[in-house]
């Protein structure tokens, strides 16, 4: 039976520990959504797909299976945008992976994947041009959850403390530059981002970890 052949642009999301010939990631399609794909080393054997894959590249890649689409292997790249910005501090990168490898662990339907694609491009922009990565994923992932279809406007923010809840509306619903300037409070953000995660495992399917 002859093997799979697919076309697509997608996000990195999580690289796997290489192996003998072969680097393993995760990818995100906005047509197929998480796809397992193998590179070639270099200097192996074969030169298929010479631009080596980095976390959090978007890419164009020609992608082949023999297993029904189980594994695709890389035959071509290219590269379409490097968010370098990210590995400027650990922070940052901390940040940024973690919201990565949520949407590598969570299967999002058919429906919903042109918005979680377009999601991560915005959101890894923000990670590369931020200096405040805390606030960048808190957003991200309020985002994710209501793109979802789970009602955390309605039902999560009014469970916050009054000063908590206008702290998340203003972070919610103000442009970065602007949160940056004001120098909002760290501790407050992460005890923010706590409580939606407290309220994403108590009321969603969506997985955390």
């Amino acid at each position: 039976m002859p093997g799979l052949t697919l076309q697509t642009d997608a996000h990195v999301l999580l690289k796997r520990p290489p192996g003998d010939a072969f680097q393993g990631f995760v990818v995100f399609s906005a047509e197929h959504g998480p796809l397992h794909v193998l590179q070639r080393l270099p200097g192996k054997k074969s030169a298929a797909g010479r631009t080596p894959l980095d976390l959090f590249d978007e890419v164009a890649l020609q992608l082949e299976s023999s297993n029904q689409g189980q594994t695709w292997f890389v035959k071509e790249v290219q590269l379409r945008h490097r968010p370098a910005g990210i590995g400027r501090s650990y922070e940052t990168l901390r940040h940024a992976s973690d919201f990565a490898a949520l949407i590598a662990r969570n299967r999002v339907p058919e429906e919903g994947r042109a918005k979680v694609g377009a999601l991560l491009a915005k959101v890894f922009a923000a990670f590369a041009g931020s200096t405040r990565p805390d606030l960048v994923h808190f957003k991200a992932l309020y985002s994710f959850a209501r793109d979802e279809g789970y009602p955390v406007g309605q039902q999560w923010l009014p469970t916050l403390p009054a000063t908590l809840r206008r702290l998340a509306d203003d972070i919610l619903h103000r442009p970065l530059t602007e949160l940056e300037a004001d120098g909002i409070d760290v501790v407050q953000t992460g005890l923010l981002h706590r409580r939606l995660e407290e309220y994403l495992r108590g009321h969603t399917e969506v997985l955390l970890d």
